[in-house]
């Protein structure tokens, strides 16, 4: 969410309409404190995506819209995006996804070229991660309105028996572990949009993880949660958990995986890599005795190669994060008031 400066809290605006969506504190506490107690859904916010127990069946149900701009961008386009985004949607609930909805909104005057490459690139995305589009929609609004296109997705995934991931089940001792490397995507899409150059292409890391978190499972690492570091990126991950757990969290600065292009570019930008979001990335919770077998078990496919262990979870100052940084100085660690990139997915 961005473009609106609040200086009084989101309760104090009761009439205001937040654009653009994301991952700061003022789009977080209108979800917590409006949308989901007016639905009658006060917890649905805690994990990415429902867990549904139909007729003996588990399966995880999960939405979300991708407003990405520009459409196409370094290592990916709107159609991988939004494939990917809701398998991972999934796969953070430990599931294997089985069927995905695809609703388009067309803007007048969008050229059939570029709806073509979006739905190919849908089309692989999808096959790719095995999974099926199996219904839709398609609607045209007038022209300017919807930035060329706008797609919204709906996923449905097999959970296994007795699998249950969440901040809830996140425990003192747990090790913290994300997947690669940091802020990728939302540099590459930022770049493309507002034509900034750098020595070296970054590309936004966009990709499927079920099968990572299929191998994880495998290798009987006892997960606790996962969470995909999209919008608000590891910072808004981290300060959710800890608030729906009740735990403290310390990150360790020094530990967290940001690759030089990237943190050269967040320099230059004024970004702070742990707030800049990423979509194929995710955060691992596992007791501490399995952390190594945890990265060892990521290190063997490339999606995994970069990953680290990053933090610790812990009774001490619960519902907080504290950044332990390089020069040996502990700072809290907290979502930004409004998304300092906005339509990036």
């Amino acid at each position: 969410m961005t473009d609106i400066s609040c200086p009084l809290p989101i309760t104090d605006y009761p009439n205001v309409l937040l654009a653009h969506g994301g991952g700061g504190r003022l789009m977080h506490e209108m979800l917590m404190r409006r949308v989901l107690p007016a639905l009658g859904t006060p917890d649905a916010g805690q994990t990415d995506a429902a867990l549904l127990e139909l007729g003996g069946a588990r399966l995880a149900f999960t939405t979300d819209a991708y407003v990405v701009k520009p459409l196409f961008f370094p290592g990916g386009d709107i159609g991988r995006l939004a494939v990917s985004g809701t398998v991972n949607d999934l796969a953070m609930m430990g599931a294997t996804p089985l069927a995905l909805s695809l609703s388009l909104i067309l803007e007048e005057g969008l050229p059939f070229e570029t709806l073509d490459r979006v739905l190919a690139s849908v089309r692989a995305t999808a096959d790719a991660a095995g999974v099926k589009i199996v219904t839709g929609d398609t609607k045209v609004v007038d022209r300017g309105k919807a930035d060329g296109l706008y797609i919204n997705t709906a996923g449905i995934g097999a959970v296994p028996a007795g699998l249950t991931l969440g901040p809830d089940h996140v425990r003192s001792g747990d090790a913290v572990i994300v997947s690669g490397d940091l802020g990728r995507h939302g540099i590459a899409v930022l770049a493309e949009r507002e034509g900034i150059g750098f020595e070296t292409t970054i590309e936004s890391d966009v990709a499927c993880l079920h099968r990572l978190v299929a191998q994880l499972l495998a290798a009987g690492i006892e997960i606790h949660c996962l969470r995909d570091l999209t919008r608000g990126g590891l910072a808004s991950a981290m300060v959710e958990i800890a608030g729906a757990s009740r735990l403290g969290i310390t990150l360790e600065e020094k530990a967290i995986p940001v690759s030089a292009p990237v943190d050269a570019a967040c320099e230059l930008l004024g970004l702070d890599p742990l707030h800049v979001a990423n979509e194929g990335r995710m955060v691992l919770f596992c007791p501490e005795a399995q952390a190594a077998a945890a990265l060892e078990c990521l290190h063997a496919d490339p999606l995994g190669a970069g990953a680290a262990r990053i933090g610790r979870v812990h009774a001490e100052s619960p519902g907080r994060v504290a950044l332990q940084t390089r020069i040996g100085v502990s700072r809290a660690l907290d979502m930004l008031s409004g998304e300092q990139l906005p339509r990036i997915c």
